[in-house]
């Protein structure tokens, strides 16, 4: 029995939309600058997210009773991830440009 439902079956209430994704920063990035807009923008959120890890370290071992430690904690995890996809997409594009430049002509 299959029970997967299709954009075609879903009732229009609950149909996935792009409508959300499409106001965010690196999408608008993206249509003005292109490709290079848009790793500007996510180097750019990438790089405000570690600033703010750091400040709430900062703020946390200076026992700042407004800073909690899961928030901190949140704020370092959520930088490590963008770092790493950062990494990743480097990474990929490292190996894309190696791969174009063996091409035979």
């Amino acid at each position: 029995m299959d029970l997967r439902l299709t954009p075609n079956t879903m009732p229009a209430g609950i149909r996935p939309t792009l409508a959300p994704r499409l106001s965010s920063p690196q999408v608008q990035g993206a249509a003005e600058g292109g490709f290079s807009g848009a790793l500007t923008s996510a180097l750019g959120s990438v790089s405000a997210a570690q600033n703010d890890s750091a400040r709430l370290q900062r703020e946390v071992q200076m026992e700042n009773p407004a800073v909690s430690l899961e928030q901190t904690m949140v704020a370092i995890q959520k930088a490590q991830i963008g770092f790493q996809a950062t990494l990743h997409v480097r990474n990929r594009m490292v190996q894309a440009y190696t791969d174009i430049m063996n091409m035979q002509v």
